[in-house]
């Protein structure tokens, strides 16, 4: 077999980098991968010809606008479908991320249209997709009596906990199990799961889907849902790592298992890379991961937000279609951002999916301010704005420690120890320094 370099070099940009995975495929290019571009221009005409020419218009101007939008929107993905950009993945096939790409876009097109109605017209409008939309919902509480144990109920003690275990619990699980796969790193991961139990008890004034029992936020969230997912998916990656990738063609395996395994194997990537995100490493790093985690907990809140300005209930198809959405569309967004951020050299702008998901989440919440601005503007209450404060000042000064005060005291330690070394004629010091001090703020006190 040929031994392929995977990832960036399979695409002409630069050699293998020590955290990625080699691959062995033996280059076989069947009937599955070949483009297929005339096939699907000549599909898509003749559908139209048939509506055009055997098919009679319907006299009803809203089902023939809901026809005709689906109709363009169906259109545009098979464009995107055939001729789009190819993205970081290509399992199970490139037409599946060229697919979710065109559906970002349209997605976001879709926001752009919300944000510019009034707020009556942008609720009503909803009605289009589903009439049961368009009428406002209550909130469920989840607070009220946190007891884990209520003496006072004699048929169930343990009611509160059962009434808590609902459909969100796995969705939790699997969830973080997702974003764990798609972060690829322990400690992010936590750092977000943590610091959304925080934001909901930091609004809950303003959501009361945010209020939530002690022993709900900390152990069903954080340790049970959450820390196992994380942990299961700590696990997969761990398995992805040290998986051997080796590609053959389906019809060059001789035995029907081997064939059967293959077709599996056709749902895992195609080659691996180890994130290894360091954020202390550098202040780029450092202000990337900072945005990264920032973006995913606005997201995060946008999904509440949204369903609350837009009146969708919990449960609505709606709310789980966009979850499926950013299940598909994180991994490769934080993809290209990781080679955006490691690899600036040979990637030199940031890619196209993780473009798109940064302004899907803007856009998202600029809807949630224009459509219920009174609800964001309610004050935090002064003990959570001095917890916010503190937090904030604790951020601040460790990374003015981290990245400049460190950093000048290295360099002036440099400096002592070349001053100690030889003493050049005194031209060549800059005045007020001494000449060792001098010596590294030429050169930049590079490391």
């Amino acid at each position: 077999p040929l031994q392929i370099p995977s990832g960036a070099e399979r695409d002409g940009a630069g050699p293998r980098r020590s955290t990625e995975s080699e691959v062995y495929d033996d280059g076989t290019n069947t009937f599955f991968w070949r483009a297929h571009t005339l096939t699907v221009l000549f599909i898509l005409t003749c559908a139209l010809g048939y509506v055009t020419l055997l098919e009679e218009t319907p006299q009803d101007t809203a089902y023939n606008t809901k026809r005709g939008i689906v109709a363009s929107i169906l259109v545009f993905l098979c464009f995107g479908v055939t001729q789009a950009k190819d993205g970081p993945f290509s399992r199970p096939h490139p037409a599946y991320w060229r697919f979710w790409l065109c559906v970002s876009v349209v997605y976001e097109l879709f926001l752009i249209f919300i944000l510019f109605q009034t707020v009556q017209d942008g609720r009503q409008f909803m009605k289009y997709i589903d009439p049961h939309l368009g009428v406002p919902l209550p909130e469920r509480d989840y607070g009220g009596n946190c007891l884990i144990y209520d003496p006072g109920n004699g048929t169930d003690p343990f009611h509160n906990i059962w009434d808590k275990l609902d459909g969100f619990v796995p969705a939790h699980f699997f969830g973080w199990y997702l974003k764990t796969l798609m972060i690829r790193d322990w400690w992010m991961c936590m750092i977000i799961s943590v610091m959304f139990e925080f934001l909901e008890y930091s609004l809950e004034h303003q959501l009361p889907n945010f209020s939530e029992c002690w022993w709900d936020h900390w152990i069903m969230d954080v340790i049970l849902c959450n820390g196992l997912g994380i942990y299961c998916g700590m696990k997969t990656l761990s398995w992805l790592s040290l998986k051997t990738y080796k590609w053959q063609g389906l019809w060059n395996i001789p035995t029907y298992k081997g064939k059967m395994k293959r077709i599996v194997f056709q749902f895992t990537p195609y080659s691996w890379v180890k994130f290894e995100w360091k954020p202390a490493s550098s202040l780029r790093r450092w202000l990337a991961v900072c945005g990264i985690i920032f973006v995913f907990l606005l997201a995060e809140l946008n999904t509440f937000y949204l369903k609350f300005v837009l009146w969708m209930p919990p449960e609505h198809y709606l709310v789980l279609l966009r979850l499926v959405f950013f299940v598909n569309v994180g991994g490769v967004a934080m993809r290209e951002i990781y080679d955006f951020m490691d690899d600036p050299k040979f990637h030199k702008k940031l890619g196209q999916q993780a473009w798109l998901v940064a302004a899907i989440t803007a856009t998202e919440f600029l809807i949630v301010v224009k459509y219920d601005p009174y609800t964001l503007t309610l004050s935090l209450p002064f003990y959570i704005t001095q917890c916010w404060i503190l937090g904030i000042i604790l951020v601040l000064t460790w990374t003015a420690w981290r990245f400049f005060i460190r950093w000048v005291g290295l360099c002036l330690g440099l400096a002592r120890v070349l001053g100690g070394f030889v003493q050049p004629p005194s031209s060549n010091v800059l005045p007020g320094t001494a000449w060792g001090e001098s010596t590294a703020l030429r050169v930049g006190c590079r490391f």
